[in-house]
């Protein structure tokens, strides 16, 4: 059901899913470029049109009532973006309690233009030993989906230059506030 109403507002919004599944059932997949709130809704409705669940972290501000409980529902897990002890950890082992799991992170970490990317997602990945899934919501080729998987080899830097080539004709819905694809020590 979920399926065919994700089909369905997609076709009537004009959007695509543009989705190759990974044999991996687990994976951190991320999405990229994180300029609107609109992301979160296309996102939402790629998994369910792929007939994914994915698990996300967001801020634990918009948990609070009355769409905490619904944002739960869809997988969302609050963190708390003040406290900045243990995270990685915490998440990575997640992956060991879970048949199948896919977290999904914005590596921006927001909506604003960055200077670089936030690297948690790499370190999760590294921790738990699971792919990266590279995934994109494009504005103004108004697609979106996920496909390439980066195994993470643990040199950062020669696995940003994938991921840099993979996301350098994607766009968000802000162009402006689109940051460069690169890690701190770069900017």
């Amino acid at each position: 059901m979920r399926k065919f109403i994700a089909d369905l507002i997609l076709k009537i919004i004009g959007w695509q899913v543009k989705v190759t599944l990974p044999a991996e059932r687990k994976f951190v997949l991320i999405g990229a470029f994180h300029t609107t709130n609109w992301d979160l809704p296309l996102a939402i409705l790629t998994f369910w049109s792929s007939q994914k669940r994915i698990r996300w972290v967001a801020k634990k501000q918009i948990f609070s009532w009355p769409l905490g409980y619904f944002f739960r529902a869809l997988g969302g897990i609050p963190v708390d973006r003040s406290v900045h002890s243990g995270f990685i950890e915490q998440v990575a082992s997640e992956f060991a309690n879970e048949d199948e799991m896919i977290l999904c992170l914005a590596p921006e970490g927001t909506r604003s233009k960055t200077e670089y990317w936030k690297t948690g997602f790499y370190y999760i990945a590294l921790t738990a030993k699971v792919p990266i899934c590279l995934g994109y919501v494009d504005f103004p080729g108004k697609t979106t989906g996920f496909a390439q998987l980066l195994y993470p080899s643990g040199d950062i830097h020669r696995d940003f230059e994938q991921i840099k080539r993979f996301y350098q004709d994607k766009s968000g819905k802000y162009p402006e506030k689109t940051g460069p694809v690169r890690l701190k020590d770069e900017a």
